[in-house]
């Protein structure tokens, strides 16, 4: 029978259902999306709601196929479908794992899994899902120095330190793959390689959701929290967004409900916390736009720079700042400094004769006029040293070039993170323009 909607009704229906729109185009029609379907429904899977499109702004995603109301489920995972360590020591990894001294941690055991089952090709029962993880991860453990030195100082620290821990984790991974190599006929070597290792640490560290395990005998006292959740793990991350994640014991399946609305064929998202772009880039390789979250950090540094050197009380108010956990999460947001960095100024700028009111100004109180307006000039100095310095690494990321496609991404994602705080960092500038004036 002929459907009665007309030629543009059937037209705009076809659009909409194919995810053609100008939201992003549907994946559910190609072959590995239906390999992965067929593969979780043979699990006890059951999809009623979301369908793989490529969307024009977050790239891959799942959007609702009818309107969701707040408390509804979005998806339930069987505990099948999951990978957990539980997954891995009902493998061939269970006996090398129970008896190696001391004991390996829950991530090595998965990022090990992970790597061998890879590595296993059509031989792995995990081949539909292990099909579409990326080849590569966008976050900074994936970046060459020259990038990483482009990021802000805090972030570009921790960046560091986050390769740093990479490194050492494969070094001390290395006797335990060794003992792998009786299930190889192929030099283990060649298997288990750093590169391979950083795949799977990303995979691990970007795309598990928590829950939580038993602690087992065979593993160390790290926390065994990860689990990994295929298809679940292709809704994206809005820090607008409200949701209830957690494995239900009864059904035994990781469930998703939603707090909010969300209309049909619309892309439903998830939040991984309320967290700053900069720890969004740092975790999980991407910058997340109108982000309430984002915020400018001031180091110790920056501080102690724009003060004077002939303070001769300079060292004990660092010392109390220290002491009182006050020289933390020092930041500008778009609504101006934030009062922790606004205190801290103030205690830095107190007068010999001012000192021993340090209490007070940490509690809040306003200690004399001039205080209140050396410790805001203090504040103004430093957002426009950051503004220009901010201003100054864009020039220069301007001017990078690079044949490679990676580098060119990883560069614009500190190009994103840069402009997000340049506009931070201007907001705030006004903001404290004013208040210097209002306080003349």
């Amino acid at each position: 029978m002929r459907s009665k909607c007309g030629r543009t009704g059937r037209r705009r229906k076809n659009k909409a259902e194919n995810g053609s729109n100008a939201s992003g185009e549907s994946r559910s029609h190609e072959y590995e999306y239906i390999q992965l379907c067929k593969w979780l429904k043979e699990r006890g899977f059951q999809n009623n709601y979301l369908r793989p499109v490529e969307f024009t702004d977050t790239g891959r995603g799942l959007a609702t196929t009818q309107s969701l109301q707040p408390g509804e489920l979005i998806i339930s995972l069987p505990e099948k479908c999951l990978i957990t360590t539980d997954t891995v020591l009902h493998s061939y990894l269970q006996k090398y794992i129970k008896r190696w001294s001391p004991p390996v941690s829950p991530l090595l055991a998965l990022c090990t899994f992970l790597v061998t089952e890879r590595h296993a090709g059509h031989k792995s029962c995990w081949k539909p899902y292990l099909t579409l993880l990326p080849d590569s991860y966008s976050c900074p453990a994936y970046w060459e120095d020259d990038i990483v030195s482009f990021l802000p100082q805090p972030v570009k620290q921790k960046a560091m330190e986050q390769k740093t821990e990479l490194h050492d984790f494969y070094m001390s991974s290395l006797p335990f793959f060794k003992s792998l190599q009786p299930l190889f006929g192929e030099n283990i070597d060649n298997i288990l390689t750093y590169e391979a290792l950083r795949w799977a640490w990303c995979t691990v560290n970007t795309r598990t959701v928590y829950m939580k395990h038993e602690q087992k005998d065979c593993f160390s006292s790290d926390k065994d929290i990860y689990a990994l959740a295929p298809y679940l793990d292709l809704l994206n991350h809005s820090p607008g967004v409200q949701v209830e994640a957690a494995f239900n014991l009864k059904n035994r399946s990781y469930e998703v409900r939603t707090t909010v609305s969300c209309r049909k064929y619309e892309q439903v998202f998830i939040c991984y916390g309320p967290h700053d772009n900069q720890r969004l880039l740092l975790e999980y390789g991407f910058v997340a736009l109108n982000n309430p979250h984002q915020s400018v950090y001031v180091t110790k540094e920056v501080l102690l720079r724009h003060v004077s050197c002939k303070d001769k009380q300079m060292e004990k108010k660092c010392s109390l700042l220290q002491e009182n956990s006050f020289l933390e999460n020092l930041t500008f947001g778009l609504d101006g400094p934030s009062w922790r960095l606004l205190t801290v100024a103030k205690l830095l700028c107190l007068g010999s004769e001012e000192f021993m009111c340090w209490k007070k100004v940490l509690l809040g109180n306003a200690i004399s006029e001039s205080n209140e307006h050396s410790g805001l000039e203090l504040v103004r100095k430093i957002c426009l040293h950051l503004l220009e310095d901010t201003s100054l690494i864009l020039k220069e990321i301007s001017s990078f070039t690079s044949k490679n496609i990676l580098v060119k991404k990883h560069l614009a994602l500190v190009e994103a993170l840069r402009l997000d705080e340049l506009k931070i960092l201007q907001t705030s500038a006004d903001i404290l323009e004013n208040m210097h004036r209002a306080s003349r």
